[in-house]
């Protein structure tokens, strides 16, 4: 009998955050012998004094134990920290969280968290239930469209070929070779994403820039020219929505290139630069410390000089009434994802969210944050990304790595507390649109993350090495890749799927994971795989809002239930070479099993990387 558990509704009501004012009954189960007189929550909001609740006696739980309980609210959002104190003829027990969750008598535990939101606080509709396609669009498909206006010294290669990765191959220029990618292609292609089940489109930066990547912008207001123009962009907008399909940039609001039209070092520009003068109307936009050579840049690269995001006049030229954001949205994109949003200010946030909300309300803002959001420090405060008036969803990293781990390391109690950590912690609305990756432009490709070496701390020599899976690696890797694909679909939140891992893409991190799609070396099985699972997603409810139960977690198998109104599914994995039971309720054994193996008895059988599938 446990005596707390703040992740079981039979001891807290509401296992997720809460809005303000809304009531959260708690429960703790007492052994009668310690003849508890008085029970006591103890709680405080972040940075405030201990508030005490006294709780009321609720009968009997058994011969041995009692309830005891009250109803918790906040008239204010923010962090809440609390723990349970008994007045017992021996003195004061102290109740803590000893960790996952589970509350046990202990001076040494940590505090339970209860999250509290802003009551107003709202998501877009348009992204629940759906499915998210992330296009690095240099590299997807090239529409054959002429090329106008290409800044001189840019490599053009063949469409295929290996991406340069040495400093032999660019000659001091990185990122400088492009494959021709453009809008027109990715709206060229329509029909195929949407034959994935996709409903909503993710670019990587889209924006004027001398690399790529496109991650040092050189100017706001333009598309770059290798990948079309305005009206191309309109265009897309318009064909996508149409298939029920939207469309979300990524800004890029941290940092500028050097080689931009508000930075100008190399001058290629018609305007007066911040290198080139203090006079410049954008001298106030950036951090130098020694004039001109000396400056505050991203992560120490010299090429991505830092802005100040808390300039009005920057603020005014990306969050106004006629701003950069605004421009944009007005060409039909439905929001924006944004980089390193950890490293934007308050200020720049609270601006970006009531500029983009108010050109478009039900438009949403997805912020790159690695961390859980909402305990994540920075600029020495804790961060409000998702209590109501910032962000609507991150970037979910957290069940990224819980997934991966699972699936190559095994572990499945980890893996369903590290699920449960973020379910407990974070608001419904945010939760329910979480972007769910297995796989994206910065980390290597999913089935070489699966089945391959280990590249972290690895240069690009040793990458390159070991760039392409062995022929049973790779096969290891596809059946790993199933299961892990399986448990992003149907996880809380939104999947989002990186270009190409539906076509069996391997590599390692950048630029090896930056490859052109392989239009013409597809991997039917994993191609045909992603299909159905568009199709599961988009026709059950339960992936909408369903809630998340964990079920059982047996070694390396684990299973757990989305439950809503509408139906009920069961899923099943096992994450490893070797065959397991998982036992999972006799509740299931009549259920309708969309993959091949059911419950009997209550008891499923997996062999290795198997999975079940159960509706009800």
């Amino acid at each position: 009998m446990q005596i707390f558990n703040s992740r079981k509704t039979e001891y807290k009501s509401i296992v997720s955050a809460i809005a303000e004012n809304e009531k959260v009954k708690l429960r703790i189960i007492v052994p009668r012998s310690m003849r508890c007189s008085c029970a006591r929550l103890a709680v405080c909001k972040e940075n405030e004094s201990m508030v005490y609740y006294n709780m009321f006696w609720a009968g009997m739980c058994t011969e041995q134990y009692e309830y005891w309980e009250l109803h918790f609210y906040a008239t204010t959002y923010g962090l809440y920290f609390y723990h349970f104190e008994l007045e017992t003829p021996w003195g004061v027990s102290v109740i803590k969280n000893i960790g996952n969750g589970i509350g046990d008598f202990s001076a040494d535990g940590s505090e339970f968290q209860q999250t509290v939101y802003d009551k107003d606080f709202r998501t877009p509709d348009f992204l629940k239930g759906g499915l998210i396609y992330q296009i690095f669009p240099d590299r997807f498909f090239n529409s054959g469209q002429p090329k106008t206006n290409v800044p001189k010294g840019r490599v053009l290669r063949k469409w295929g070929e290996e991406p340069f990765w040495s400093e032999n191959q660019m000659h001091g220029k990185w990122n400088n070779d492009y494959f021709g990618g453009d809008l027109k292609g990715i709206e060229q292609k329509l029909p195929y994403i949407k034959s994935l089940g996709v409903t909503c489109i993710y670019l990587n930066p889209i924006f004027e820039a001398h690399s790529n990547h496109r991650y040092d912008t050189a100017d706001y207001e333009n598309i770059d020219p290798l990948l079309g123009s305005e009206d191309d962009l309109k265009s897309l907008c318009k064909s996508a929505e149409k298939m029920g399909i939207a469309v979300i940039l990524d800004g890029v609001f941290s940092h500028t290139g050097c080689d931009s039209k508000y930075f100008n070092m190399y001058g290629r520009y018609n305007t007066v630069g911040a290198y080139n003068s203090k006079k410049s109307p954008y001298f106030s936009w950036y951090k130098f410390i020694d004039y001109p050579d000396n400056y505050k840049c991203w992560w120490g690269i010299k090429l991505l000089p830092e802005v100040c995001e808390e300039n009005e006049t920057y603020r005014e030229y990306i969050c106004g009434e006629n701003g950069i954001l605004h421009k944009w949205m007005r060409c039909g994109i439905s929001g924006w994802r944004l980089d390193v949003a950890d490293e934007l200010p308050d200020v720049f946030l609270d601006d970006l969210r009531k500029s983009v909300k108010s050109e478009n309300e039900n438009a949403v803002i997805i912020g790159e944050v690695w961390e859980d959001t909402t305990t994540k420090t920075a600029y020495g405060k804790r961060r409000r990304y998702l209590l109501g008036s910032q962000l609507d969803s991150v970037m979910n990293y957290p069940f990224a790595d819980a997934v991966l781990n699972f699936i190559r390391y095994g572990g499945a109690s980890n893996f369903l507390n590290s699920i449960m950590a973020v379910v407990e912690n974070y608001p419904p609305c945010a939760l329910n649109i979480l972007m769910n990756h297995i796989g994206t432009h910065d980390t290597a490709r999913a089935v070489t993350r699966l089945a391959g070496e280990n590249s972290d701390g690895c240069n690009r020599e040793w990458q390159y090495a070991h760039n392409v899976l062995s022929e049973n690696d790779y096969k290891r890797g596809t059946a790993m890749l199933k299961a892990a694909s399986l448990i992003q679909y149907t996880l809380p939140g939104v999947p989002s799927l990186y270009y190409g891992d539906e076509a069996g893409m391997q590599g390692m991190k950048d630029p090896f994971n930056r490859a052109c799609f392989p239009w013409d070396n597809i991997n039917d099985e994993l191609l045909k795989w992603y299909k159905r699972l568009g199709e599961i997603r988009n026709g059950c409810k339960a992936f909408k809002d369903g809630s998340f139960l964990p079920v059982a977690s047996v070694h390396n198998a684990a299973a757990y239930a989305r439950i809503s109104l509408e139906n009920q599914v069961l899923v099943a994995v096992n994450a490893c070479e070797e065959s397991v039971e998982i036992y999972v309720g006799a509740q299931w054994d009549n259920s309708y099993n969309i993959f091949k193996p059911s419950s009997k008895n209550g008891i499923i059988s997996l062999g290795a990387y198997e999975y079940a599938l159960l509706s009800k």
